[in-house]
This record gives structure tokens, C-alpha cells and sequence, in this order.
């Protein structure tokens, strides 16, 4: 990861005067612990090139050495061979000489050529005064050289290893030597030497000289320009740095995009520090940075006066390139082309011409590679570019650069805020950098920097002045492109709408969105050529920071804009049903913004929001259940009498979303909010309707009491006399639900009160209901078989779908208790194929059924498959509810306890449990814990199975079921025969006489 050098006073500058550049690039490959190592495979191919590179070397220089005629020159290269035959024969790092070696291989070609035809008789005076240092020089290097291999023979060890300061010291020493070749023997032989590897640059210089019509160049420096340093701060990029660097050995040309703050400029300078850039390009790596100069100002010579600058070159007369061209003409070499955005939007007609076919001229040349880092996507034509979107770091990347700079707790000591925060910021690297710093500076605890940017959000990020230092700052550097510019407002209200919408703006529906931006299409490419925005599965997004921005800082979407959008969403919404169309697909698509939307109005204008809010909760719950921020935002609008109905339908189907999800203590908090409103309103019948789904919440939760308590107070409440015969016969039904459970009334007194009910769905269920609660209380099993069947011939139609569910349920349970398995399971497939595509809920809840009649069948495998092989497009209904969950859980436990199965049936009952807990749930929990009674009781602890009995005797006493019959209303619950353990705990009998 980054980040990254001069973003803040404490981090390492870009560029680092040393006065030992060599020694300063070792000891960063060594010391630095972020620096990628090469593998083993790749260090043994380096060691065997490096043992080839000075046989060959070694066996050159003897040859020059056999026929060069001054004796003073053979002594030179009789000492250059004795020192790499020394680091050849004994030296452990051989590959620290890579550069002294073919320093050697330039010492010999050179005295092959000045010393050609002349013997020490006739030297000329400059000529032995050059040849007599650098004899001098390779003396006391080879002594140096000996004397550590003497050491090495004293201590009885057969390699030793040289110091790398000391390699380099060596190597500015024989540059040193060479440059008196390059002022003296060069002018003196020029015209004798034919050519010169190593220094090709001069040759090239030399001739410039001599041919008249050329105009000259300028060495600034007598060495390349080192690279900028290795960032000090990069984390979390080691793989992208690994593939970037194997496209730059092979020698693909790579364009690295993103936002401003993004590390691609990081990015870039760590790959010039990987071992294999170096091993290939050795000193021919150059950077040339562009940051800072105006893209509206920037011409064709700002441009390669930068180029030139740093290939360590002053550039004089009319055709720059041909000179920058010779230099990288004379060997491999790797360019970076930092913030080319700047001359990518040069505005600029003569830079627009100039500036890309220069720079595909360079990537012309062999064994160039150009890397180029740009917000901008208009990178240069007729270069084969590999495109690299720079992506966020990743969660522990950005933690550990933020707590490298924030020293004030530690990462494990932080908390899950400090997380959140990073990823609120979607780990955008600049970001982060310049949070830890501001929090670092200004001595915040991380309780003071969430206040601060709960406050503040992007202002925080602004610490100082520049683009590494103010998150403002990078940010206008893209919006004051000339290409951003030349979009006028429309740019920045798309900016706007964009950053405001949290999922962005779709880019399937942009024109629909907004019809008035007739150019929203190509704004948005624009937007996008800039990295303002990337596209994501359809839509038209903005990072975090970027969005904070134009939250704070630009003005908001406009009203005209708003208004579009908000006629297209609600429209949709309106539109919409339960039935998979076009308008449920938008839904789908688009419902974090249609809720942004809708929480914004609520905040402004809820009188005309109420409506849309409500049908929107409705299509939530319809296509896409899931937890919905709207719940801050419906219950803090200020009421008003006016609005107390509008309110109140809102907070209901919110409420019905809320039970979906399975959070029912948050849902019944919601009902008894609506039930209030409607109360002060006089509308009794949705009063009514509040009261009868927390009812049945409590119901639904074995709590059978406090579901019971709740209607029969109800009924004497004032709202009472105001409902309708239908509203009153429902009141009665869902109190004989609970009653029924309790077994405080008797069979034929249930469900007869509203089972002449105006409302035909209730009043057939009710029918149905009787005739099952007669089944549960013992009646007459085969009246019950025959009153179902008949009852489901009078389910006729869609309504009363559910209706034929439960004649089905119950005709099943009756096959069931009667050893009719085959029939009970038909029965049970039958109830799947009418719920599926349609109610995928009760498919799973059915199909956990069968599993327990396969079972009960001794099919074990089969039931298994059933109920662990939940299909992937019903697995999300799985999680969502449940009320489903601890119904399969249990149903699990139930196989595997049948199988035999008792370890794997412990683990799933005691999961059930857990389950339980959490929903509050009592029945489950009941049956769970009586399971685990039984598992200890065939284990032969019957002390585990008295304490486990004991909780489900309270539990039945919590919930009001007598615990005889605590399975009477739930047959497929019922545990094989076989399972005594708990008849013998209620009826007193051995092992548990002595239990009360």
C-alpha cells in the first residue's frame, strides 16, 4: 500500500539528496521490510548469470591484456582480472559486483582503445597520468580484496562477503578514474576509437561535436539521476507491484489510472526498486515528473525540458527528441511518465500535436518501456498500452499505514469505529494518509477524530496546502482539467447528482433519470476518462472521499435535477406490484437510491413523501427484504395532526418489513407506534390490525399467554365498539390461535366465533382450524380426515391460497399420526409445488417436513438430501427468516436423532437453542431442550436429563402449554417412540421418582 512520500512533514520527501546514491539503493534493498524479495528459483538464476557475466568478463580482459602493447596497461588489466577472479573464486555476494564488473569490462575496452599502437616509450603525458591512477586504484582495490580473502582462509571459512558501502565506495572510485579518460584520453584518441560500450552517451556527444550541423548536448551530471527513493509508507501492494513488474521485463509499455491520492505515483517508484527492474535496467531508470505545471499553459518544450531534465541532459537547438532519442538509443532503459495528465490535457494546440506522437516515438525505440501514471484516460495513441485501474487498498493494508502514522493506540486497542471510518472512506490511500496525519498532528484520541469527522467529514482531510496534503486540493487539480471545464455547470450538477445518489447514477436509466441533460452520456464519459467516476455493474459511481468532496464543497443537486429524478423513482414505485416486472427490476436495481431519495423528502417535504414511502417499504418487502435507514427518518419527522394517518400507514408496512426480517421486537415496537397514531386519528380498524399482528408476533414465539392477554384486553378497550363484524370475527380468530396452544378452552368452542365471518378467507380458515383443533384435542381422527377434505374443495380460488395450505397441513399430520407415510409425504409435495416461485418461504418450511416423515420412514439418506440441500435460489429466504431457520434447525436435529445419529443431533439442538435465544423464541427451545434430555438419557446421565427435562417443564409453564401436550399441536415435531426419557420425567416414574 502507500502512502507515501511528501504528503506530510513527517514522511519521506520525494526525492532524497545522498551523497551515495548506490550505497543509499543497497541499503534500502536490504534494510527496508517491504521491499519484494525474488524467490529462490529467481536468486539461482541471478547467481548463475552472475557467475557466467565474470567468466566472460575475466576471459575478455586476459584477451585485451595478450594485445594491448604498454606494459603499464597490461599491469591494469592484470590487476582488474586478479580482483574478479578473487570475487568469482571467494566472494558470497558476488552479485553486490554486478556494477564493478562491467565497470572492469568498460576499463578494458578502453585501454584496448587508447592504448592501441603505443607502448610506454611513447604514451602521451595526459594518457600515463590516467593510466598510472587507475593503475593505482585497481592495486589498492585488489589488495583490499585479498586481504578480506586471507581472512576468510585464517577463520577457516570458504566464502566471505564484502561490505556493500564498501562495493560502492569502490564504484564512485573507478568512475572517478574513468572520468580522466573522459576529459583527457577521449579528446586525445576520439577520432581512433570505434566504439565504446558503457559510454555510448559520450560517443554520442562526440559526434554531435563533430558534425557541424548538430547542436550540442549538455552533460549536467556525471551520472544518470537516481530514481526517486522507494516510498517508506507502501503496504498492501505487493501482488500488484509483482504483476506490473513481470509486464515491465517483458517489456510492455503500462498506463497506471486513477484518481487523484490513489498511489500511482507510489506505485510507479516501488517498481523501480524491484530486483528484476534493476537487475535489467540497471542505472536507465529514469522518472520524470509533471506535477505541478498547468495543463492550460504547457507546451511542447516544458514537455521534453522535463524529459531531458531528467535523463540528466540539457537540451540546446531545434530537435530535442533527437537528442533525448540517442541517449535511449544506447541501451535498455525504463521511463515513468508521472502525472501525465497534465500534458494529456495540455489545452494547447501545438502540445495537443506534439507531445503523443513524441511519446509513441519513445515507446518506439527497442528496449524502452514507458510506465505512465494519469487520472486521465486519453493517454497517447499508437502506443500499446496495458491499462491498469488502480484499485483501493484492502481492510488491512489501509489500517496498517494508518496506524503507522497514528500513534496514539494501536490497531488491536482501536476498536471497530476506527475500522469503520477507513472503510467509510473505502481505504482510498491519500484519504488515510491524511486522517492519521490530522488526528496524529492535533493529538485527537480516536474518540475525537469520529467527532471531528462526524462534524467536519472532508474538511478534516484538508492538513495542509498541496495535492499530498489536502484532499481539496487534489481534487480541484481534476475538476479544473480543461476537459472538466469544458463541460460548464452540467459537469459539476452530474458530479453533484452522482455523488449524491449512493449507489450512483444507472447507467441504463441515466437518460430517464435525467431527461434535461439531453449530454448526460457523454458527460458521464468524460467524468470518467478524468477517474471522477468509474463505472460498477451498470452504474456510474464516486470513491468516498471523492464523494465527501462534492458533498461539502460543491454546490447540492439542483432542484430542477432532483425533481427528475424523483418523478422517475416514485413513478416506478407507484407502478409496482408483487408480480417480477419491469418496475420490480428497477426496484431491485436501484433501491439504495430510491431510499436516498425518499429519506431526503422526508426530511424536507414528508407531507408529499408519506405516500411513496409507504408503497416503497411495500416493494421492499415484496422483492428485496432487507433492514432499511428509513426508520430514523419516517419516526423523526415533526407530526402533525394532518399528517397522523399518513404516518401511521408508513410506520405499518414498515413494521410488516421488520417482521419479515425477523426482527419482531423491533416490529411490534413499530405496531404500537402506528396503532397510537391511528388511535388519535379514529381509525379503529387499523388500531385493530396493529394489534392483531403483535399479537401474533407473541404467538409466533410460543408466547401463548401474553398473545392471548393482549386480544382479550383489547376487546375491552374503547376501540372495541367502533370495528366492523369482519375486524371482530378476525380479533376472534387469531385469539383461538393462541388459546388453541394453551388448551384453556375446548375444541368445540374454538374458531366457532368467526367461522361465519363476512371476510371469506378467515371464515373458511376458521373452519378448517376447528376441525384441526379437534384433531389435536383427540377427537374423532377419521370425522377430522373427512371434514378436511371436504373443506378443501372449497378452496377455489388465489385468495384463499393459504386457506388450502392449512386443509393440506392438516390432511397431511392426520396421514402422518395414522402410519400413512407415503400419503402424508404427497401430501407435503403437493403444498412445495403450490408455494414454489411464489412463497419460498413455506417451500423450505414444507420441505423440512418431509425430511422429518422420510425419516420416520427410515429413510435416512433421503431425508438428509431433503433438509441439509437447501436449493441456491431459496438460501436467502433461509437466512432472512427465522422463523424458517429454527424450524429446519430443529427439523435437523430431528433426522440426525432418529439416525441414531446422537453427536450430530446434540450439536443441532443445541444450535436450535441458540437460535431460540436470540428470536426470543419459547416453543423450539422446548423441543430442543427435551431432545437433549433424551440424548443424555440413552447415554445413561440421567441427572443431565433431569436438569434438561426441568427447563422444558418451565418453559412450557412460561409459554401455557400444558406440558402433556406440548407436542398435541405440532405433530411432525413429535420424537420417535422410542423416546421415553420425558413421559417418564412428567409421570415421576424410575429414573426420576424423586424429581418434582
Amino acid at each position: 500500500m502507500e502512502y507515501g512520500p511528501g504528503s506530510t512533514t513527517r514522511l519521506q520527501p520525494e526525492v532524497m539528496p545522498s551523497k551515495s546514491p548506490k550505497s543509499r539503493k543497497s541499503k534500502e534493498s536490504k534494510n527496508n521490510p517491504h521491499t519484494k524479495q525474488p524467490s529462490s528459483e529467481i536468486k539461482e538464476s541471478q547467481a548463475e548469470n552472475m557467475s557466467q557475466l565474470l567468466d566472460v568478463t575475466i576471459a575478455g580482459i586476459n584477451a585485451v591484456q595478450t594485445v594491448v602493447p604498454s606494459d603499464l596497461a597490461k599491469g591494469v588489466l592484470g590487476t582488474v582480472a586478479s580482483i574478479l577472479m578473487t570475487v568469482q573464486s571467494v566472494i558470497k555476494n558476488k552479485s553486490d559486483f554486478r556494477a564493478i564488473v562491467k565497470k572492469c569490462k568498460t576499463i578494458g575496452e578502453i585501454l584496448k582503445g587508447a592504448t592501441k599502437d603505443t607502448t610506454d616509450d611513447n604514451l602521451p603525458g595526459y594518457l600515463a597520468h590516467a593510466l598510472s591512477e587507475l593503475n593505482s586504484l585497481v592495486d589498492d582495490i585488489n589488495n583490499k580484496v585479498v586481504s578480506r580473502k586471507k581472512q576468510g582462509w585464517f577463520k577457516s571459512i570458504l566464502s566471505v562477503t564484502i561490505d556493500r558501502d564498501q562495493i560502492a565506495s569502490w564504484e564512485r572510485d573507478i568512475d572517478s578514474a574513468l572520468k580522466l579518460f573522459d576529459t583527457e584520453t577521449l579528446v586525445g584518441i576520439a577520432m581512433r576509437v570505434k566504439e565504446l560500450p558503457g559510454i555510448a552517451m559520450r560517443l554520442d556527444e562526440l559526434a554531435l561535436r563533430i558534425d557541424g550541423n548538430s547542436t550540442t548536448v549538455n552533460v549536467l551530471k556525471d551520472q544518470p539521476i537516481e530514481p526517486p527513493p522507494r516510498p517508506s509508507m507502501f503496504y498492501g501492494r505487493d501482488d500488484l507491484v509483482a504483476e506490473l513488474t513481470t509486464f515491465v521485463v517483458n517489456g510492455e509499455h503500462i498506463a497506471l489510472i486513477g484518481p487523484g491520492g490513489m498511489g500511482k505515483s507510489s506505485l510507479a517508484k516501488a517498481i523501480l526498486h524491484e530486483p528484476l527492474i534493476i537487475e535489467k535496467f540497471a542505472d536507465r531508470r529514469f522518472f520524470m515528473a509533471y506535477d505541478g505545471l498547468d495543463p492550460s499553459t504547457i507546451t511542447f518544450e516544458t514537455f521534453t525540458t522535463r524529459f531531458a531534465g531528467a535523463l540528466g541532459i540539457e537540451l540546446a537547438g531545434a530537435d530535442p527528441m533527437r537528442q533525448i532519442s540517442a541517449l535511449l538509443c544506447s541501451a535498455s532503459a525504463l521511463v515513468v511518465l508521472d502525472n501525465a495528465e497534465t500534458f494529456e490535457e495540455a489545452s494547447g494546440s501545438s502540445a495537443l500535436e506534439e507531445i503523443p506522437p513524441a511519446i509513441a516515438d519513445i515507446a518506439n525505440i527497442p528496449g524502452v518501456v514507458l510506465i505512465l501514471t494519469s487520472r486521465s484516460r486519453r493517454n497517447a495513441p499508437n502506443v500499446r498500452w496495458i491499462t491498469k485501474d488502480i484499485p483501493p487498498l484492502d481492510s488491512s493494508a489501509a489500517q496498517a499505514v494508518f496506524f503507522q502514522i497514528y500513534q496514539h493506540t494501536s490497531c488491536s486497542e482501536a476498536g471497530e469505529d476506527i475500522r469503520d471510518l477507513l472503510e467509510e472512506l473505502e481505504f482510498h490511500p491519500l484519504s488515510i494518509n491524511l486522517l492519521a496525519n490530522a488526528a496524529q498532528q492535533n493529538d485527537w484520541s480516536p474518540a475525537i477524530l469520529l467527532k471531528r469527522w462526524n462534524n467536519r467529514h472532508s474538511a478534516v482531510l484538508n492538513t495542509g496546502k498541496g495535492k499530498l496534503q489536502s484532499l481539496s486540493d487534489t481534487m480541484q487539480l481534476s475538476l479544473d482539467s480543461p476537459s472538466i471545464q469544458a463541460l460548464g455547470k452540467d459537469g459539476r450538477r452530474t458530479l453533484a447528482i452522482i455523488a449524491f445518489l449512493p449507489q450512483g447514477l444507472n447507467d441504463n436509466l441515466a437518460g430517464d433519470l435525467l431527461p434535461s441533460l439531453q449530454e448526460v452520456d457523454t458527460i458521464c464519459d468524460v467524468l470518467r476518462r478524468q477517474s471522477l467516476v468509474y463505472r460498477q455493474d451498470n452504474f456510474i459511481k464516486v470513491l468516498a472521499p471523492i464523494r465527501h468532496y462534492v458533498q461539502d464543497s460543491l454546490p447540492p443537486p439542483d432542484s430542477t435535477r432532483l425533481q427528475e429524478i424523483r418523478t422517475f423513482y416514485y413513478r416506478t414505485v407507484q407502478q409496482c406490484s408483487k408480480e417480477q416486472d419491469g418496475n420490480a427490476n428497477i426496484i431491485i436495481s436501484d433501491h439504495f437510491n430510491i431510499e436516498r431519495v425518499v429519506a431526503f423528502d422526508l426530511a424536507h417535504i414528508p407531507e408529499e413523501t408519506y405516500r411513496a414511502c409507504s408503497k416503497f417499504l411495500d416493494c421492499l418487502k415484496w422483492h428485496l427484504p432487507r433492514p432499511t435507514t428509513l426508520t430514523p427518518a419516517i419516526f423523526n419527522v415533526v407530526e402533525n395532526s394532518s399528517t397522523y394517518e399518513l404516518k401511521a400507514h408508513c410506520l405499518y408496512n414498515l413494521a410488516w418489513l421488520y417482521s419479515t426480517l425477523s426482527q419482531l421486537t423491533g416490529a411490534m415496537k413499530i405496531f404500537k407506534a402506528a396503532g397510537e397514531l391511528c388511535l388519535a386519528t379514529g381509525n379503529h380498524e387499523m388500531v385493530a390490525e396493529c394489534v392483531i399482528e403483535c399479537a401474533d408476533i407473541y404467538r409466533c414465539r410460543g408466547r401463548f399467554i401474553q398473545s392471548q392477554q393482549l386480544l382479550e384486553g383489547f376487546q375491552h378497550s374503547e376501540s372495541w365498539e367502533y370495528l366492523s363484524k369482519p375486524m371482530k370475527d378476525k380479533v376472534w380468530y387469531f385469539l383461538d390461535d393462541a388459546q388453541m396452544y394453551t388448551f384453556t378452552a375446548s375444541a368445540d368452542e374454538l374458531y366457532v366465533k368467526s367461522s361465519d365471518s363476512e371476510d371469506h378467507l378467515y371464515g373458511l380458515k376458521s373452519k378448517i382450524w376447528h376441525w384441526r383443533a379437534k384433531f389435536y384435542y383427540g377427537g374423532d381422527i377419521v370425522q377430522v380426515n373427512e371434514r378436511l377434505k371436504d373443506l378443501l374443495l372449497q378452496c377455489t380460488c388465489t385468495r384463499v391460497c393459504f386457506a388450502c395450505c392449512d386443509a393440506l397441513e392438516g390432511l397431511a399430520q392426520v396421514a402422518f399420526c395414522e402410519g400413512r407415510l407415503s400419503e402424508a409425504m404427497n401430501i407435503l409435495q403437493q403444498i412445495v409445488e403450490m408455494f414454489e416461485g411464489r412463497h419460498s418461504e413455506d417451500v423450505l418450511w414444507y420441505t423440512a417436513s418431509k425430511a422429518v416423515v422420510a425419516s420416520k420412514q427410515g429413510d435416512h439418506a433421503h431425508a438428509r438430501e431433503l433438509i441439509y440441500n437447501t436449493p441456491k435460489s431459496l438460501q436467502f429466504f433461509e437466512l432472512r427468516s427465522a422463523f424458517v431457520f429454527l424450524h429446519k434447525s430443529y427439523g435437523v436435529a430431528c433426522v440426525e436423532l432418529t439416525a441414531g445419529a446422537y453427536d450430530r443431533a446434540e450439536s443441532h439442538f443445541i444450535a436450535a437453542i441458540e437460535g431460540c435465544d436470540i428470536q426470543g423464541q419459547l416453543g423450539y427451545k422446548a423441543y430442543s431442550k427435551r431432545g437433549l434430555g433424551e440424548i443424555a438419557f440413552m447415554r445413561g446421565d440421567f441427572a443431565l436429563a433431569a436438569r434438561c427435562f426441568t427447563k422444558t417443564r418451565f418453559l412450557c409453564t412460561k409459554m401455557g402449554v400444558p406440558e402433556r401436550h406440548l407436542y398435541s399441536c405440532d405433530p411432525f415435531g413429535v420424537l420417535p417412540d422410542r423416546f421415553i426419557a420425558w413421559t417418564l420425567f412428567i409421570e415421576g416414574q424410575s429414573p426420576f421418582a424423586n424429581i418434582m
